[in-house]
């Protein structure tokens, strides 16, 4: 198998752990590697895979934690660059009582990730580059990485994966540009993976079969539209289907959609793009219900990164 890259924000999660409070008032917090393409790279090599990431961290204890993470778990950080002119991005989180999220997103070092510093990538090694990371839509010259990333991936005819991961709470003042950016990888990936709201969101419509018909009529992709305990809804060759999720008592879903992508990926990673074309419904439905048994695993553990520990390519069978 060729080898995966994922490329987008690598962070600390600060979360509050004093439930109900404001993040102005909270006094503990707990820390959290993170970031959705962190989260993807971490899950692919749990399972067996071969997986790069691209990202930028500070040159600070913080980046260099990220850092330690991703080789615990084989992740290759061979593309990930330390920034001694910022701080490696932070995510502050609490959990109020009403089930909102008080939410500040301290950028730093993620956002910094140059193009040019990404030139001698040689796409031919890889099989699969994915997408997985809103923060690639905020200005700035990430944004321009991810752009022509993404234009080096069409001219080679790599695997293009995309997952949008929307934050209200970054694009709150412009979610016109996350749309608009979105399509442009939308039109181009092979797969992408969207949550239910996410779907409605980018076709602009209020329910989700209105959503899916669009998705179907507009991209040329397999796409997953992720359900939670109701399951995955497949889209593949003009159809849909429901691909039944796996029965768990949750602890805790974080990383349970990037564990999903994760498990999906390694499984594509053996597939030129022209096998990939050629998968049949049967090889759709193992490969997400494969998906959705990492997904479930995830769940069983609080924290991403803590339940990775417990994936395995066994859950395959």
């Amino acid at each position: 198998m060729k080898k995966i890259l994922c490329i987008g924000e690598a962070l600390i999660d600060m979360i509050c752990t004093d439930k109900g409070s404001s993040l102005s008032e909270g006094q503990h917090f707990l820390k959290k590697p993170g970031g959705a393409p962190t989260n993807v790279a971490a899950a692919i090599a749990a399972l067996g895979g071969q997986v790069e990431l691209a990202a930028k961290v500070g040159v600070d204890p913080f980046g260099k934690h990220l850092i330690e993470v991703m080789h615990s778990f084989g992740v290759s950080t061979k593309w990930v660059f330390q920034d001694e002119q910022h701080f490696t991005t932070f995510a502050f989180v609490s959990l109020m009582e009403n089930g909102e999220r008080d939410f500040y997103f301290n950028r730093g070092a993620d956002g910094q990730l140059h193009r040019q510093e990404l030139e001698g990538l040689d796409l031919s090694e890889y099989s699969i580059i994915h997408f997985g990371s809103a923060t690639g839509f905020l200005p700035g010259p990430l944004q321009y990485a991810y752009q022509s990333l993404l234009q080096k991936a069409i001219q080679h005819n790599v695997l293009i994966s995309f997952d949008p991961n929307y934050r209200h709470l970054l694009f709150k003042d412009n979610t016109q540009s996350f749309i608009d950016q979105s399509w442009n990888f939308l039109d181009s990936c092979h797969f992408f993976k969207v949550s239910d709201e996410e779907a409605m969101l980018l076709t602009g419509t209020e329910s989700l079969a209105q959503a899916v018909d669009i998705l179907l009529q507009k991209t040329k992709s397999v796409f997953a539209v992720t359900l939670g305990k109701d399951g995955t809804l497949l889209g593949h060759n003009g159809k849909t289907r429901i691909i039944k999720s796996i029965p768990v008592n949750p602890v805790d879903t974080t990383g349970a959609g990037d564990a999903f992508v994760g498990a999906v990926l390694h499984q594509l990673s053996g597939y030129s793009t022209e096998q990939f074309l050629a998968l049949s419904d049967e090889q759709w439905n193992a490969i997400i219900t494969n998906g959705n048994k990492a997904g479930a695993r995830t769940c069983e553990y609080l924290g991403a990164m803590e339940a990775f520990k417990h994936l395995t390519s066994d859950i395959f069978k």
